[in-house]
């Protein structure tokens, strides 16, 4: 069943092309991945998706309401963590639940009741009468998570929801995430800079850039539609046309410190390689990750550049720009 649907949704500021006529649609329960480098379109999607910006062309259904038409039944529907830190640090965690329950208009009652319930899910009910500002950043994102499900959401935007987290703390968020898909069928769409949380996490995944879907599918499949391994060669003068027209090599990416070349089954193909290539310093064989996929389809590695700003950031700078 079908939970968004985009339909030619496009973004233009003056001559600038953000995203360009985009079609996606996204399954109810889904963990949906959303990654491209910095300026790909992937954070202007989601903010016309969340209604913070409209498009210039096209619409998008979230949950069955157009986002362009019914933007406030689109906003009830759906719950935002936000990459930067929204929460009010002088307030506890509980008053910063109350607060978004009066927001949204809820019945004392079922607020309560909602707010010991979405504690309980991140493990703060003990924390919850501390103001924020002593929370670690790993329990602020965890309250951030809470406050965004407060309202019952059909669909959760995450972004980058585990920036900045010690290795325990990922993995913490990531248990949660897991557990809102599988047992709460909320449908999650997370952009994130760490490959191996999409990895892990996303059912699907749609690599952006330039305003395009450059490819989708699960992780699993899009590694293996690139297929084969890895053999990372550290050389001085690489010379492309020594593997030209080898059937068995799939791809050849080169940086300033040498060459990955995808192979089907290095275990075969490797000492033909290295012969056709000449000398070289230092050799490395390894089975083809996420990460390869991403330079295969954008050419560069995702954290290349400066990290973006977040959200609220980018909906600021999109209203200056219009």
């Amino acid at each position: 069943m079908q939970i968004i649907e985009i339909k030619n949704l496009t973004k233009k500021f003056g001559k600038l092309t953000a995203v360009d006529s985009l079609d996606l649609t996204i399954e109810k329960g889904e963990v949906f991945g959303l990654l491209g480098p910095n300026g790909a379109g992937k954070s202007t999607t989601l903010l016309m998706l969340t209604t913070l910006i409209p498009p210039t062309s096209g619409t998008a259904l979230v949950n069955n309401f157009d986002i362009i038409r019914e933007p406030d039944r689109v906003r009830k529907s759906i719950g935002i963590v936000f990459q930067d830190p929204s929460s009010d640090e002088m307030l506890t965690g509980y008053e910063n639940l109350k607060l978004h329950g009066l927001l949204y208009d809820m019945d004392s009652a079922l607020r309560e009741e909602r707010i010991a319930e979405v504690l309980r899910l991140v493990d703060l009910t003990a924390r919850k009468d501390d103001m924020v500002k002593k929370y670690s950043g790993g329990m602020r994102r965890r309250l951030e998570i809470a406050r965004g499900l407060m309202h019952h959401p059909e669909i959760l935007f995450l972004d980058e929801p585990t920036l900045g987290l010690d290795p325990q703390t990922r993995e913490h968020i990531w248990e949660y995430i897991k557990k809102l898909s599988t047992e709460k069928k909320i449908t999650i769409i997370i952009t994130t800079h760490y490959m191996d949380e999409a990895d892990r996490l996303c059912n699907r995944l749609a690599i952006i850039d330039r305003g395009k879907i450059a490819a989708l599918g699960s992780p699993d499949q899009l590694k293996k539609d690139l297929g084969g391994d890895i053999i990372r060669i550290r050389i001085k003068n690489f010379n492309r046309e020594s593997l030209a027209g080898l059937d068995y090599i799939n791809d050849i990416q080169t940086d300033d410190e040498g060459v990955s070349v995808t192979v089907r089954d290095a275990s075969l193909h490797l000492q033909d390689v290295l012969s056709r290539t000449g000398p070289v310093e230092s050799v490395e064989v390894r089975p083809l990750t996420l990460e390869d996929v991403f330079i295969h389809y954008t050419g560069r590695a995702i954290r290349e550049g400066a990290p973006e700003g977040g959200w609220a950031e980018k909906a600021m700078q999109a209203r200056l720009r219009k």
